[in-house]
């Protein structure tokens, strides 16, 4: 990586010393030559007659619920700054949910202000970085100029795109300062913009901010509905993707199928929309294994939960358990039905109208009675689901609703999600499991270190559900045909 020259710009600009400056204690010489040169000589770059996003109208609408919501009340929303990963180098940036939910904006440093307009009405500016200045070298010689990190939109683009009046993200924090009347901010992005902010906002206050924009994203759009179902279609070939390639993850780690999935990520969308879970053998049963670095071993199940995040940030979530020869044994292919039946029994109960818990319950029955039926739980199926006891093996919920964030609308309260009814243009995952650690000495020996979960993501319709992820084979026969053409 090219080491970036050190401007003389404000400090919060200042690019980070690098180990050799900080050594030396000082910065390459600039000649005035070179500086001269440095600000000539440049073609005009400005873009004219831009379209606006394909999103610009549904954000336009989210931006109007939200004034409704909070009539006189100053709204700001930061998209959050570039986090360090170590010493000079940062993490690729991810706007915050909400601040991309509501304008479409994706780049750091951006903030929505929804100013009021009095009791009712807001005015929205979206402000952002401008184009890198070039007569006073902050082009190239601060390390996040343009030069360095590639062309940003100017204040103009970016009105046309998104259609929201930008302004000079600078000096914002200082606006805030001097801002008088009642503000709500959402946290935990931007540190600059909160210490503006100190003495102006409450965490009460904020936190019904973030509440509700958790709520408003409970219900899709057409727009978001179609992004989900693209991630899903990029999901699914990313997952024919790793079963091409089993032999060479055999001869590896689980660590090729995590990078194969990436690249599919990577060429159709944004990223990954979570870390993959690319568990080999008792690995399936950690329910986050996100290590990846174990051995993938025929005659082994492989539980692979992964999910490609768009370039609009929704991601999808899905997971299938695998056969990594091809083939289920006797022993996996029973567990794995029994978690087929329960799925298909809470996928069933997924409807308008229908209790959020709804789902789990139906799954967990299913789970139950076949542990009943085992012989791993004394029945009846009933005392069993009252005292909880399947839960030793089922583990976690069956399933959470899914957007921008794959565990979405996550402060939403709890009358308003867990207890409440599900609606037409909801999403969420069925994901039921069954795991049996390797060390479980409380049921047979052939069980130990089994971890099945299927997992799809169901779009509620107005007459049902649909499942956006049906692109991939469910049934234990479908998987091992479905496997053998893919291998040829």
């Amino acid at each position: 990586m090219a080491d970036e020259l050190t401007p003389e710009t404000p400090e919060e600009e200042q690019p980070k010393k690098t180990h050799k400056q900080r050594k030396n204690g000082l910065y390459p010489g600039v000649s005035d030559e070179l500086a001269e040169s440095m600000r000539t000589g440049w073609a005009d770059t400005e873009l004219h007659g831009l379209e606006p996003i394909a999103q610009a109208a549904h954000t336009a609408a989210r931006r109007a619920a939200l004034s409704a919501r909070f009539p006189g009340d100053r709204l700001v929303v930061p998209a959050g700054r570039l986090k360090t990963r170590s010493n000079d180098t940062e993490y690729p940036f991810r706007a915050s949910t909400e601040y991309a939910y509501l304008t479409g904006d994706q780049t750091e440093n951006g903030v929505l202000v929804l100013e009021p307009t009095g009791e009712t009405g807001h005015t929205a500016t979206i402000y952002l970085l401008p184009r890198s200045n070039r007569e006073n070298g902050e082009f190239w010689l601060s390390g996040q100029g343009e030069l360095w990190v590639g062309r940003r939109h100017s204040l103009t683009e970016a009105e046309q795109l998104l259609g929201i009046p930008a302004k000079d993200v600078r000096e914002l924090a200082e606006a805030l300062t001097e801002a008088e009347g009642p503000v709500r901010a959402v946290r935990g992005h931007d540190s600059v913009i909160e210490s503006a902010l100190t003495d102006k906002v409450t965490k009460e206050r904020d936190e019904e901010l973030r509440v509700y924009l958790s709520e408003a994203r409970a219900v899709k759009d057409e727009f978001e509905i179609g992004e989900l179902q693209k991630a899903v279609d990029s999901t699914v070939r990313g997952f024919e993707d790793v079963v091409k390639v089993l032999d060479k993850a055999e001869a590896t780690s689980e660590r090729y199928i995590e990078g194969t999935f990436f690249l599919r990520a990577r060429v159709e969308g944004n990223d990954v929309g979570y870390g993959s879970i690319c568990a080999a053998g008792p690995h399936a049963c950690t329910l986050h294994w996100v290590r990846n670095d174990g051995d993938v071993r025929s005659g082994d199940l492989l539980l692979l939960d992964a999910g490609v995040e768009t370039h609009s940030l929704y991601t999808a979530d899905v997971t299938r358990t695998l056969p990594i020869n091809g083939t289920y044994t006797d022993i996996q292919r029973k567990i794995y039905d029994a978690v087929y039946e329960s799925q298909e029994a809470g996928i069933a109960a997924v409807k308008p109208g229908a209790k959020f818990r709804d789902f789990h319950d139906a799954s967990q029955h299913v789970l139950a009675e076949k542990l009943v039926e085992w012989g791993l739980l004394e029945g009846p199926v009933e005392r069993v689901l009252e005292l909880g006891l399947q839960r030793r093996w089922t583990l976690h919920g069956t399933g959470h609703m899914l957007g921008m964030d794959v565990h979405d609308c996550a402060a939403a309260r709890t009358e308003a999600y867990v207890d409440g009814t599900l609606e037409p243009g909801m999403c969420l995952t069925v994901e039921p499991g069954l795991y049996f650690q390797a060390d479980d000495l409380s049921v047979p020996e052939e069980y130990r270190g089994i971890g099945v979960r299927i997992e799809d993501d169901i779009l509620v319709t107005e007459d049902g559900n649909r499942n956006l992820s049906a692109g991939l084979p469910r049934t234990s026969v479908e998987v091992e045909s479905w496997m053998a053409r893919l291998k040829g």
